[in-house]
Order: C-alpha cells, then sequence, then structure tokens
C-alpha cells in the first residue's frame, strides 16, 4: 500500500494540484483585471466547436506516446527474457491503464460530435477535461512503473508468485484443474532457468543470483502447500509429459517420480543441476548459491518430514559434487562442501541418523575421489568436515559410532608423492577429532582412532604434531566462508595431544 502511494497517488496528485493551482492563479489574475466578468464553465457553443476535437485528440496522442514508448521497452525486454509480453499483457496496472486512454478517446470523440447550437453538455464537457487532466498526469507515474515493472529483479519476483499462485490454485481445486496446471508451472521454472542462463552469459551476476533463489523460494513455498495437493498433481499429466527433461527419462523413473511425489522438486533441482554446469567456469559463485539454496529446499522438507525429497536433494548435492571434481574446481568444492556439512548437521540434530550417516558415506566417496584425483585440499576438506559431523553427533547423543568407522575409512594408501598432503590432512582432522573425544571422556573412541594410526611412519607423525601445535589462533590469515581455521583447536583440546601422541609409537 506505501508502495501504491509513492508510486501513484502522491505523483498524481502533487503534478495535478501544481498544475491546477498555476492555471487558476493565472486565471484569478486575468480575471480580477477583467473586473471578475469571467465564469469559467460558461462555455458557448461557438466557441468551444474547435477546442472539443482538439482535447480528442490530445488524448488519443497521448496513448499514441504511451503505447509507442511501451511497446519499445516491452520488446526490448523480450529479448532478453521470454515470456515478457505476455506477462505485461496479463498484468492489471497496464491493462488498466490502456482501458483508461481508450476510454476518455472515445468519450472526447464523442463529445465533440454533441455541442449543438442552443445546447452546450457542460457536465460531459467538463468529464472530458477531468479525464485529460488525469490521463497527462498519470502519463509519468505509470512510465516509473512499466520501467520499474521490467527491471530484472520485478520480472524474477513476478515469475515467482504467479507459478506459486498457479500452484496453490491448483492444490486447492479440482483435479482437471490441477493437471491443467502443470504446465504453467514447468513454464514458469524453466523461464527463471532461461533468466538465469542469459545472465550468466552477461555476467550480470546479481540478475542470476535473484533467479536462483526465486526457484529456492518458489520451491519451499510449494512444500507448504504441497499436503494438501490432490493425487492427480504428482502423476505427470500429458501437457508436460513431452518435456526434455521428462521425455528422455526410462519409463521406471517416471513411475518413481509420480511414486515418490516430488516432480516438481525434481525438475527444479534438475534446473538447478543445468545452471550449475553452466556457471562452472564463467561464474562459480552461483555454484555456491545453488549449494545454499539445495541445502535450503533440503531443511524445509526436513521440517515437514517430506523424506523424498530430503534424499533427491542429497542427490543433486552429490551431483554438484560430482561435476565439480570433474572440473578440478578445487574452491568450488570447498564451497559446496561447506553447504553439505551444514545439511548433514541438520540431519544430526533432527535425530536422522540413517541419512547423516549416508551422506557422510558419499563424503568420504568423493574425498577418496579427490585423493585418487591428487586434489589434496579436497580430501582434506572433507576430513575436516566429517570430523566436525562425528563431534555433532557425539555431543547430541553419542550417535557418532557409524561416523567414526566411515571417517577411519577415508585414510588410502599413498601411491604418488602429490598425495602426501591430503594424506597429512586426514590425519590432522583425526587427531583433532581424537583431542576432542578425550576432552569429552570418550576415550575408548580416541584409542580407535590412535590404533588406525599405529603404522604410520615417525616422521609423518611428527609433522602431524608439529603443524597442530603452531596452530594458535582460530582466525584463518585470509577471508574463508567458514570462519575458523581448519586446524584450530581450544586450548583444553589441544591441551590432550600429548596424551593422544603418548599412545603411538615414539617419535
Amino acid at each position: 500500500m506505501r508502495s501504491a502511494r509513492r508510486l501513484w497517488l502522491a505523483p498524481v496528485a502533487v503534478l495535478a494540484a501544481l498544475s491546477l493551482a498555476i492555471f487558476a492563479g493565472f486565471y484569478l489574475i486575468d480575471n480580477l483585471r477583467s473586473g471578475g466578468s469571467g465564469d469559467y464553465l460558461a462555455f458557448e457553443a461557438g466557441m468551444i466547436t474547435d477546442a472539443l476535437p482538439a482535447l480528442a485528440g490530445l488524448t488519443a496522442a497521448v496513448l499514441g506516446i504511451v503505447i509507442t514508448v511501451v511497446s519499445i521497452i516491452v520488446q526490448l525486454s523480450s529479448e532478453r527474457y521470454t515470456g515478457v509480453a505476455a506477462m505485461f499483457l496479463r498484468d492489471k496496472v497496464n491493462v488498466a491503464v490502456m482501458a483508461y486512454f481508450v476510454v476518455a478517446c472515445v468519450t472526447g470523440v464523442w463529445l465533440s460530435m454533441a455541442v449543438q447550437s442552443d445546447f452546450v453538455p457542460q457536465a460531459a464537457i467538463l468529464a472530458m477535461l477531468i479525464f485529460t487532466t488525469i490521463g497527462l498526469v498519470v502519463m509519468l507515474p505509470y512510465f516509473v512503473y512499466v520501467f520499474r515493472f521490467l527491471e530484472p529483479q520485478s520480472i524474477v519476483g513476478r515469475i515467482r508468485s504467479q507459478a506459486l499462485d498457479t500452484v496453490i490454485d491448483a492444490v486447492t481445486s479440482d483435479p482437471a484443474q490441477a493437471v491443467a496446471a502443470q504446465a504453467e508451472v514447468l513454464a514458469a521454472m524453466e523461464e527463471l532457468t532461461d533468466i538465469t542462463s542469459n545472465s550468466i552469459s552477461g555476467k550480470d551476476k546479481i540478475i542470476a543470483s535473484r533467479a536462483v533463489d526465486a526457484i529456492k523460494d518458489f520451491v519451499v513455498g510449494y512444500l507448504e502447500a504441497k499436503p494438501r495437493a490432490p493425487a492427480a498433481w504428482f502423476s505427470i499429466g500429458d501437457g508436460i509429459r513431452d518435456n526434455p527433461d521428462f521425455v528422455a527419462m526410462d519409463p521406471e523413473s517416471l513411475r518413481d517420480l509420480e511414486s515418490r511425489r516430488h516432480w516438481v522438486e525434481w525438475k527444479a533441482l534438475r534446473q538447478y543441476l543445468g545452471i550449475y554446469n553452466e556457471a562452472q567456469g564463467t561464474m562459480p559463485d552461483i555454484n555456491y548459491l545453488i549449494a545454499i539454496d539445495t541445502r535450503y529446499i533440503a531443511e524445509a522438507a526436513l521440517a515437514r518430514h517430506d523424506d523424498e525429497v530430503v534424499g533427491l536433494t542429497f542427490r543433486f548435492m552429490n551431483s554438484y559434487l560430482r561435476a565439480t571434481l570433474n572440473a578440478k574446481a578445487v574452491r568450488t568444492a570447498y564451497n559446496v562442501l561447506n553447504q553439505y556439512r551444514l545439511l548433514v548437521e541438520a540431519m544430526i540434530k533432527a535425530g536422522q541418523d540413517e541419512i547423516a550417516a549416508a551422506a557422510v558415506g558419499h563424503m568420504i566417496y568423493y574425498g577418496r575421489t579427490s585423493y585418487d584425483m591428487q586434489l589434496g585440499f579436497v580430501t582434506e576438506t572433507v576430513a575436516y568436515d566429517v570430523s566436525a559431523l562425528c563431534e555433532l553427533a557425539h555431543h547430541t547423543g553419542e550417535r557418532d559410532d557409524a561416523l567414526l568407522s566411515q571417517f577411519l575409512e577415508l585414510v588410502q594408501p599413498l601411491r604418488a608423492r602429490k598425495q602426501e598432503h591430503g594424506l597429512i590432512g586426514i590425519r590432522k582432522a583425526q587427531v583433532k577429532l581424537a583431542c576432542y573425544y578425550l576432552h569429552a571422556g570418550a576415550e575408548v573412541r580416541a584409542r580407535r582412532i590412535a590404533d588406525d594410526m599405529r603404522a604410520e611412519p615417525l616422521e609423518r607423525l611428527k609433522a602431524i604434531r608439529e603443524q597442530l601445535e603452531r596452530v594458535e589462533s582460530k582466525d584463518f590469515w585470509e577471508i574463508i566462508d567458514r570462519g575458523r581455521n581448519f586446524e584450530y583447536m581450544p586450548p583444553p583440546q589441544r591441551a590432550r595431544m600429548a596424551t593422544f601422541f603418548s599412545w603411538l609409537p615414539e617419535q
């Protein structure tokens, strides 16, 4: 409401008041100079026969200006973003403004022929003057509205809102209408994907980020309405079955989407995966944002006990990691793993131990894969993330046995000299976890780690201890998203290193 007043009421009121005040001031001056004999409403037939057609022509000219300017702007936007023209024509404000000018023009045409030698329609003339005045003063704020309407951020927000409204209407309507709405929802997601792709190509990170967030906002909103949807909504109807993302799938996979009731979420995350691959080399920040938004979707599904969607998000997170490792994008992997860890933490806090254990197993797999690819920093990142997850699982109820067993499986034989850094990183993360266990009174778990490290060469154990002892500040010397140095341990835990290393062969 406040936005409407600022955009429409205030400018129209100010322009109209200023124009009428200027006219009234000069009119009163002239009226006083003529002895007060003037009467503005005393229209004479012979004096206004030329003025009325000109008044109608003025309104038509304003309409022509509006149509010309708006058409150019809409056409330029349509070349960049699909569906803009249809969106513009569906907007109630645009339709209302155009309808107003058309009505004013028709009224002026008929009024121009209504004056007779012995009859002057004063009320109609006065109404036409008001129509024309409003049309003129509305023109400026309407142009402002059109420019705002066609801003990329506004287009993205409108597509998201319309798609969500369509879903809400579909789930509360009869099954036939629900099936008919599937195509509209699918088209909206693809429009957002198209906007993102165009923005990535044009190096427009702000718009690309807004479009990616809009897909997440739509899915989160959809999850709220999903429990009310009729059964027909979850079947892939004829209107969307020919979509490229569905037509390429084998029948069994399509049946799985229907039985698990998550074709909408699958489609949205499939769009994310396409954007992720496209942004891999040109705009990696978008990949990080996609991982964040995927985590938000998973957490929203977890809050609504939609385990099928939770499992689906992990599958796509795994796909992000696979694409990242294939591209050897170490920094992107570091950022995506941060979101992966936060997502697993949410599962642990919610008591979803089986999901958390499966997710940690996937992390271990990608950690070993990166180790084989000699991407030591990625392996080290996995190690510290799994270490943090083991700490959290133990802190929330000593539910970390399975996670610890998986963590110890991360260590692989050294096959190349370049793998030394990754192996040392794994062991440092395990030492850090062992010190936590000792501080928490879980000596049995700490000894499991020590037994696993017993065969390590003395030189490597010495290097691990020296490197860990040198870290005294939690702040890394560079700006990082994680906020804490991997190797940092609080003083009570650092004090346990002497005990842990005393269990290992003498250095």
